[in-house]
């Protein structure tokens, strides 16, 4: 129902569709056809997706998947949608010739492997991005083939599972599975059968959630983007189940992190763990902060939180890590960051075309197909405009379409255009940034109004809004400073939601 209109967002999202279209469907699908014992004469992809990598398959049958679904969603790229189609064909045989509802680039030893406690890398991390790929092809573009791989690879993994301990399954739950519990409660959610309620709970870990419901910060010493993802699934769990304690867990979860945990960038991590106590972060500054990984998961996080509050500060966090930690991190051919360095004097590194396929390719990919699914939510037949992107909303079933007309942040506001062909009344709910000033001021039909709502809440305009009304919104910017967590000796300067950065010129040569 959303598309982006000219501006900086839509520029990304069309270099990331090159970039994605760049990438060919028979080399992708290699690996899977190898070990599926298919023929394959294509060249297969390098670094995390080579032929001998343990992590093979995350990115080519799973992270792609995503984000040509998402693609195709967020901007009609049929293109893209095809190749998409044409991948989970290709895979659905594969899977048929394996003959166990088993689905993966790697053969079932590696799996093998983690029940033995022997040394690998992290099998169901790339089972899950595997299966989330196949359900967003089917909730975004309406493949129904992909459900039902994606259910068969939930039957095996359950069953998997199942033939173990539970002292055994939580040691091998040590092992980075990425949100298995989370496209797990997906699936449940779509087929409405309970069976993968059950395989989700084979994937929870109370030795890590339990101090959270307890409200314990323990998080000292983990890997950030391990964790994130298994929130996420708790998430998820509380909404398909109605289970309190999850979302108890996800809500405090996500305050910590953000407020004892990130940086001014709306990112966490060194070297991608928590590696200091709640509220410490002197010192932390290097090349390797913020993985982009974990702002991906975090936003998703912040986009379900929200979902059931309503409250402000998550789509103020969501915006300070879009702009400031996700907009800037792909270059111009569609390549993508790893780390986002944020001590003084470094460079930004980027991967190679066909030779990298890190994990933060692939979330990256995902993020900058996906540019409109947060701007608007609505509740009834109300509207929140939760970010000050370029775009237009076409509410087809209310017969009414929004149009976001802004340079943001460039300009200091928005503007909004209704267009109706049935005036009726509704609340149009409008974020007022808890960055802007006390000057903030709202026009309807070019008549300031009133009332005005304070920083950090919505503005709620209610009315029988008829065809040509016009909301005009001025959102000043200041310029403030954020000291960094435990060392008031460092500060960011901040100017409205953006981080400030000096350029330092080129590099010394060597």
């Amino acid at each position: 129902s959303v598309r982006l209109a000219s501006g900086i967002f839509k520029e990304q999202e069309e270099i990331n569709a090159r970039y994605l279209d760049s990438l060919t469907v028979d080399r992708l699908v290699h690996t899977f056809r190898i070990t599926a014992d298919i023929p394959s004469t294509a060249s297969p992809y390098g670094g995390w997706e080579d032929p001998a990598c343990e992590l093979r398959g995350h990115f080519a049958g799973g992270h792609y998947l995503s984000a040509v679904a998402l693609t195709s969603a967020a901007s009609g790229n049929t293109v893209l949608k095809n190749s998409g189609d044409k991948l989970v064909s290709d895979l659905g045989a594969c899977q048929k010739k394996i003959g166990t509802r088993y689905l993966s680039a790697f053969p079932t030893e590696l799996f093998e492997k983690l029940a033995q406690g022997k040394p690998v890398w992290a099998p169901f991390y790339t089972y899950h991005k595997i299966m989330a790929g196949l359900v967003d092809m089917y909730v975004h573009t309406g493949n129904t083939e992909a459900l039902a791989i994606a259910e068969g690879m939930g039957q095996w993994a359950q069953e998997f599972m199942w033939g173990f301990s539970v002292v055994q399954r939580q040691s091998m739950l040590r092992t980075e599975y990425g949100g298995m519990n989370e496209v797990l409660v997906n699936l449940a959610a779509l087929t409405k059968n309970e069976r993968y309620i059950e395989a989700a709970h084979l994937f929870e870990q109370p030795g890590f959630l339990d101090p959270l419901a307890a409200r314990r910060d323990e998080l000292q010493g983990l890997h950030a983007n391990t964790h994130v993802p298994k929130i996420i699934g708790a998430a998820r769990m509380y909404e398909v189940t109605g289970e309190r304690r999850y979302r108890d867990i996800a809500t405090y979860f996500l305050a910590e992190v953000l407020t004892a945990r990130s940086y001014a960038i709306g990112n966490t991590s060194l070297d991608e763990h928590w590696t200091t106590p709640p509220d410490q972060l002197k010192g932390t500054l290097a090349w390797t902060n913020a993985e982009c990984c974990v702002a991906y998961n975090l936003m998703k996080l912040q986009r379900l939180v929200f979902s059931w509050t309503a409250d402000p500060r998550w789509m103020d966090e969501y915006e300070r890590t879009l702009f400031n930690c996700r907009l800037g991190t792909q270059n111009a051919q569609g390549l993508k960051q790893y780390f986002f360095p944020l001590a003084a004097g470094y460079w930004r590194a980027y991967n190679s075309p066909e030779e990298s396929f890190w994990c933060c390719t692939g979330t990256g990919v995902e993020e900058f197909s996906k540019f409109t699914d947060t701007i608007y939510f609505r509740r009834g037949n109300d509207i929140y405009v939760n970010q000050f992107i370029p775009s237009t909303l076409d509410w087809k079933d209310e017969g009414l379409v929004l149009e976001q007309v802004t340079q943001f942040p460039r300009e200091q506001g928005t503007t909004l255009k209704i267009k109706t062909s049935r005036p009726a009344q509704r609340t149009i709910h409008i974020r007022i940034p808890r960055w802007t000033t006390e000057d903030a001021q709202v026009k309807l039909n070019g008549r300031p109004l009133e009332a005005m709502a304070d920083p950090g809440s919505y503005l709620a305009i209610r009315k029988i809004w008829q065809d040509g009304d016009t909301i005009s919104i001025s959102l000043p910017m200041k310029l403030d400073q954020e000291p960094l967590l435990g060392d008031d000796s460092v500060a960011t300067a901040l100017y409205g939601p953006l981080v400030l950065a000096a350029d330092l010129g080129a590099r010394p040569h060597d």
